[in-house]
C-alpha cells in the first residue's frame, strides 16, 4: 500500500474535485493534517466513511500552524484552535497532533517566535497527554528542536514532514533517544541536494513519503497530489540503492515505508 504521511484533502479538493475518489482508486493511505475546525472535520468524515466503506483509511491530525500568528496576530482564533485542539484530544478523535513546530523563514514569523515557543509547548503537553505522535513543521528552524529534546524524547513519535535538516542532525536527533521518523515529498524530485542525500541515507525504518498535497507542486504544476506519491516512491528507491541502503526496490520500499508509517502514527497496529 502506498502511504502519504502528510497532506490536506480538503484543500487539495478545491483544485481537484474528484480527489478523494482518486486516493482511494490509488489505493493511497495518509495522514491528513487540518488547521481549522472544518478542515479536520472533513477529514473525520473522509475516515468514518472510508472505514465503513473498507476504503484505504484517513488519519486525523490538526493543530495550530506556526505560521498563523504572524497571519493573525492577537486573533481570538488562536485560543479558540487550542480549545478544538485540547477537545478533539480528549474525545481521542486524533491520530496526531500537527503540524505543528517552528517558521522563521521570514522577518515577519521571526517576529512571532516567542508564541510559536508558546504555541508548540502547548502542542507537546496535550501530545503527551493523550500519548499521540506529533508531526513537525520546521522551516529554517532545526535548532529550536535540539531545545526541546527532553520533552520529545517522551513522545510516542515525531513525525518530521518535509524534513528540512542535515544528514547530520537527523542522525543526532536518533543519537538523543528521539523516535523520530523523517518524512520527504516531491521535493526529492526538484533536485534539493541535502534532501536527497538524507532520504537515501538515513535509517530505512524512519523513513516516510509524503505529498503535501496541495502545497508541494512539481515544476510546471499548479498543486500537488496523489498523482505525484509514485513518482516520489520512485526516486526515493533510487536514492536508496544509489547510497546502498535497504528499499533500493521500489517494491520493498514501499512495504518498508507502509510499517514505518503505521508504527509512527498508531504504534505497531493498523486500526485504533
Amino acid at each position: 500500500m502506498l502511504t502519504d504521511a502528510h497532506c490536506h484533502p480538503r484543500d487539495l479538493e478545491k483544485f481537484f474535485p474528484g480527489a478523494e475518489e482518486d486516493r482511494r482508486r490509488r489505493g493511497i493511505c495518509c495522514a491528513a493534517s487540518a488547521t481549522d475546525r472544518e478542515g479536520f472535520e472533513c477529514h473525520e468524515g473522509l475516515a468514518q466513511r472510508a472505514r465503513k466503506e473498507g476504503a484505504p483509511p484517513v488519519l486525523s491530525c490538526f493543530a495550530v500552524h506556526p505560521q498563523l500568528p504572524a497571519a493573525r496576530p492577537g486573533s481570538a482564533e488562536i485560543r479558540e484552535l487550542l480549545d478544538a485542539l485540547a477537545s478533539f484530544a480528549a474525545c481521542g478523535r486524533l491520530d496526531a497532533v500537527g503540524e505543528t513546530g517552528f517558521d522563521l523563514y521570514h522577518s515577519a514569523f521571526r517576529e512571532t517566535e516567542a508564541l510559536q515557543d508558546e504555541l508548540f509547548r502547548v502542542h507537546l503537553e496535550t501530545a503527551l497527554r493523550y500519548d499521540l505522535p506529533v508531526a513537525l513543521h520546521i522551516r529554517r528552524a532545526m535548532h529550536k528542536v535540539f531545545g526541546y529534546v527532553r520533552e520529545l524524547r517522551k513522545i510516542s513519535a515525531v513525525i518530521f514532514h518535509s524534513y528540512s535538516g542535515t544528514l547530520g542532525e537527523g542522525s543526532a536527533l536518533l543519537n538523543r533517544g528521539i523516535n523520530a521518523f523523517f518524512s520527504f515529498g516531491t521535493i526529492i524530485l526538484l533536485n534539493h541536494k541535502e534532501a536527497r542525500r538524507c532520504c537515501g541515507a538515513l535509517p530505512g525504518e524512519r523513513l516516510l513519503l509524503e505529498t503535501d498535497a496541495p502545497y508541494q507542486p512539481l515544476r510546471g504544476n499548479g498543486f500537488s497530489s496523489w498523482a505525484d506519491l509514485p513518482a516520489v516512491f520512485q526516486e526515493a528507491a533510487a536514492l536508496r540503492r544509489e547510497a546502498g541502503q535497504a528499499g533500493g526496490d521500489p517494491a520493498e520500499l514501499e512495504q518498508i515505508v507502509e510499517e514505518n508509517f503505521f508504527k509512527a502514527f498508531q504504534g505497531n497496529s493498523k486500526s485504533r
